[in-house]
């Protein structure tokens, strides 16, 4: 004799808009916990990269330089060869316009101060 056992398994059916919960597998973890980490990480990595902000120590370092007057009928090619009459002039209108913060016109005036790079100072 063989007997036949016949066992339903039905999952109860849930009332209208009841809501099921959300089940997260462990890649679905690591997936969402990389993703809210990521800002995190990067911005951290930007700021190491960026080097942070500058430290400024209290005591200021005085840098002196030499200066010469501009004269009347002066250009900044006569300036460049009185300060260094041995070096290529167009070197010394270069260092002297980046270091007064000259417009690239170059144009002087008279009583002019123009400060001399300390590598052309006597």
């Amino acid at each position: 004799m063989s007997t036949t056992v016949m066992v339903s398994s039905t999952i109860p059916a849930l009332p209208a808009g009841a809501r099921t919960r959300l089940r997260l597998t462990r890649r679905g973890r690591a997936v969402l916990t990389t993703l809210a980490a990521l800002p995190l990480i990067l911005g951290a990595l930007v700021f190491a990269l960026n080097g942070g902000g500058a430290v400024a120590t209290s005591e200021q370092a005085h840098v002196a330089f030499q200066h010469v007057t501009v004269e009347s009928g002066d250009s900044l090619w006569t300036v460049a060869e009185r300060i260094a009459p041995s070096a290529d002039p167009r070197d010394v209108i270069a260092d002297l316009v980046q270091l007064n913060g000259l417009d690239a016109s170059g144009v002087v005036s008279p009583g002019q101060q123009l400060a001399v790079p300390t590598k052309y100072e006597h």
